[in-house]
């Protein structure tokens, strides 16, 4: 369908966003096996759980999967290596250049995909010699740059010749549409997922996905330089009554101690960081991702656009 279905032998150009403690082998092969590119965030995971995750996505699926790599983990040497051993091929990375392993993935035959938040980054991650990029716009969940969507595709989109993937606000046919539109060749989505029944968090986390809207997230952390968007909680007012006072970074971290792990095990709504971005307005009930994949498709071929 483009060059990325082709580059990677999927069937449709989707990627499954690496969300920490969430996509795990679980969704990932849910995923691949419904024609995306499904993707183990190995962030907070040890070489040997990365290992585990690896076996068990390909104990249901033969189709392509990667891995995503967190650059600033401690342990980052061991899951690459982990990586080359285990023979995953599509590895997407964030958090830093992965300028320190390209070689060596190269030499095992692993295309390496960037998640970038500027064209000046997309454009060194191209010299450096990434196979493809995700341009990801500040309308994400998580953590994210400042530059929305559009006109971050568009200005990619235009720096690279290698393709690019558009993440930061998709969740349907319509999104894909406008990727492709932009230059893009394809999305990456993380929230729409969320809300899958394959999705390994809980019913409380699901539920309050799909009664939110577009405005319900917030942004925590830009003060401090490393902005998160979550869901608004009990947790999230604190920390923003506490960052507009100016309280020590460290105070402020001893409030999120663990909330990420609140939220997606324990399913504490109130003080979990609920990490998801602002597409939620568009999502409205619980679906298989299969189910979710084929809406998209079905919504695109059906797109009539205007004739100027």
């Amino acid at each position: 369908m483009t060059r990325i279905t082709d580059l990677l032998g999927i069937e449709y150009p989707i990627f499954q966003g690496a969300m920490a403690q969430i996509s795990t082998s679980q969704l990932a092969r849910a995923v691949s096996e419904a024609g995306g590119l499904g993707i183990i965030a190995s962030g907070g995971m040890t070489a040997d759980q990365l290992r585990e995750e690896i076996n068990k996505t390909r104990a249901i699926t033969k189709k392509p999967f990667a891995v995503n790599v967190m650059l600033m983990m401690t342990n980052c040497d061991e899951i690459v290596d982990v990586i080359i051993e285990s023979n995953v091929k599509i590895i997407t990375t964030g958090a830093g250049t992965p300028k320190k392993y390209m070689p060596g993935l190269k030499e095992a035959g692993v295309i390496v995909i960037p998640v970038v938040p500027s064209a000046k980054l997309a454009k060194k991650m191209e010299d450096l010699g990434a196979d493809a990029v995700v341009a990801e716009g500040t309308e994400a969940g998580g953590h994210i740059g400042e530059v929305a969507t559009m006109p971050l595709i568009a200005a990619v989109t235009k720096a690279v010749s290698i393709p690019v993937m558009a993440a930061g606000g998709f969740s349907d046919g319509r999104g894909l549409a406008a990727a492709l539109a932009l230059g893009a060749e394809g999305v990456q989505m993380g929230t729409v997922y969320l809300a899958s029944t394959e999705c390994p968090i809980p019913d409380s986390f699901k539920e309050k996905v799909v009664e939110s809207i577009e405005t319900s997230t917030v942004v925590t952390g830009r003060k401090n330089g490393a902005p998160v968007r979550t869901i608004r909680n009990t947790m999230t007012t604190k920390y923003l009554e506490m960052e507009s006072h100016e309280v020590p970074r460290e105070e402020l971290e001893k409030l999120t101690m663990g909330s990420l792990r609140k939220a997606v095990v324990e399913g504490d709504v109130e003080n979990g960081s609920l990490m998801a971005g602002q597409i939620l307005g568009n999502i409205s009930n619980i679906r298989s991702v299969a189910q979710i994949h084929e809406d998209i498709l079905t919504e695109y071929r059906h797109i009539s656009l205007p004739k100027l």
